[in-house]
């Protein structure tokens, strides 16, 4: 029997979710969630309106980057090669690096903490346990079998939507604090708002997303730079569908972290957290057992979406700028710079945990660093999706490339005010 138009178009669609998914999925790490905790605790629901703002433009910024991995057949870093001073590359991904390992410290702290609520074993071996469990599965899986795992991940995602719900929320007030922008007036706020865009519209997330549509072509047997060079108009498009659900979703949740700690603990005068594993086990008696669970299992979940992407996207950054083979679909002995600098980054991570550093304060200014460098790359890549010659006679969109100007001067706007206020 046949099957319809619709029917076949909607399995298109749903084939077509990837790469952008995962990246939208990844934007809610367990430093989003304790960035965007921290806002909800200590300002309230006053910066609901930010996920409004956000969505907009981390989509296109992220429909960029896909089209410039998708149309040129290589990743940001192999474009920027193309296109400026060896020197200056180097200083974006020695500071993507950076930020980086500090924030694989954190998510990892993040998740044992979360891990040692919910089992009872101590936070340490979690942090051992969770980060030789993410190097083996990186290392030893082919990029369609991590893809396919972390789509699934993506689910957990859903436990904040629900705590939100659980808790119960003043709608009305929800709504105007959503519609209607509270503009930061002290230096904490426009540190936070940095600290918002930086963990929403995230460095490492520009390198992994143009990264994966390069393997995406890979895996479907494009192994030349010449054959993975220019896209159809239905790829682009249907990428761009792709890439919208998952800053719609990474947005989604982002606005129900923000309120779910806004009606609990800022509502009852827990102002500062100091860990995730404080966020949530001040949940309990606020919101219910369930929900705390709910939050808990969502950072621990998230972070193994999370981790391989971002020493993914510092691999990828410094394989493409020093020439070293590399990509998922390698084994260990095929790229072996490339593995080593995933594996490094993730030990690194792990030694950082056990000098006691305090989680939720790594990964708040893991995510102002990232706001402050985060407009600086967004200059580079403006410039390469405008260069017909690089971008094979399909530069990004007019409309597009203004938004991504937009988001730009935004992020070097709240840089500097964070500055001077």
């Amino acid at each position: 029997m046949p099957t319809s138009a619709p029917a076949r178009w909607t399995r298109l669609l749903l084939k077509s979710l990837g790469p952008g998914i995962i990246t939208g999925a990844a934007d809610d790490d367990p430093s989003g969630i304790a960035t965007y905790s921290v806002a909800g605790a200590q300002f309230g629901t006053n910066l609901l309106w930010t996920a409004l703002l956000t969505w907009p433009l981390m989509a296109a910024v992220q429909m960029m980057c896909a089209r410039i991995g998708k149309v040129t057949g290589q990743g940001l870093a192999g474009n920027f090669n193309r296109r400026f001073p060896g020197w200056l590359l180097r200083v974006f991904i020695v500071a993507l690096l950076v930020a980086n390992t500090i924030n694989i410290a954190a998510d990892l702290a993040g998740m044992a903490d979360a891990a040692e609520m919910l089992s009872g074993i101590n936070s340490h071996f979690c942090v051992v346990v969770f980060a030789l469990l993410i190097s083996w599965a990186t290392v030893r899986l082919q990029y369609h079998q991590i893809a396919n795992v972390l789509k699934w991940l993506v689910l957990v995602l859903f436990a904040y939507p629900i705590t939100a719900l659980v808790a119960g929320a003043d709608w009305g007030r929800v709504m105007r604090d959503t519609l209607v922008p509270a503009m930061p007036h002290s230096r904490e706020e426009w540190s936070m708002l940095v600290a918002i865009l930086g963990t929403t519209i995230s460095p490492y997330l520009f390198f992994w997303q143009a990264s994966e549509e390069v393997e995406e072509e890979k895996s479907a047997g494009q192994s030349t730079l010449a054959q993975r060079r220019g896209a159809t108009r239905k790829e682009l498009e249907l990428r761009n569908f792709d890439v919208g659900v998952g800053a719609f979703f990474s947005n989604m949740v982002m606005f129900f972290i923000i309120l779910t700690t806004a009606i609990t603990l800022n509502r009852h005068g827990m102002t500062h957290i100091e860990t995730t594993r404080q966020a949530a086990e001040a949940l309990r008696p606020l919101a219910g057992k369930f929900a705390a669970t709910l939050f808990t299992v969502g950072i621990v979940g998230v972070g193994f979406l999370a981790i391989p992407t971002l020493a993914g996207s510092a691999a990828y950054a410094f394989a493409e700028t020093l020439g070293w083979r590399q990509g998922l679909d390698k084994k260990l002995k095929q790229a072996r710079a490339f593995y080593a600098l995933i594996l490094l980054s993730t030990g690194v991570g792990v030694g950082v945990d056990f000098v006691g550093i305090n989680p939720v304060k790594a990964l708040y200014w893991t995510a102002v660093i990232n706001g402050l460098l985060a407009p600086f790359l967004l200059v580079a890549i403006l410039i390469v999706a405008a260069d017909k010659k690089l971008m094979q006679g399909q530069p990004s969109s007019r409309l597009g490339w203004i938004v991504v100007a937009i988001t730009t001067v935004a992020m070097f706007a709240a840089g500097v005010a964070m500055f001077v206020v």
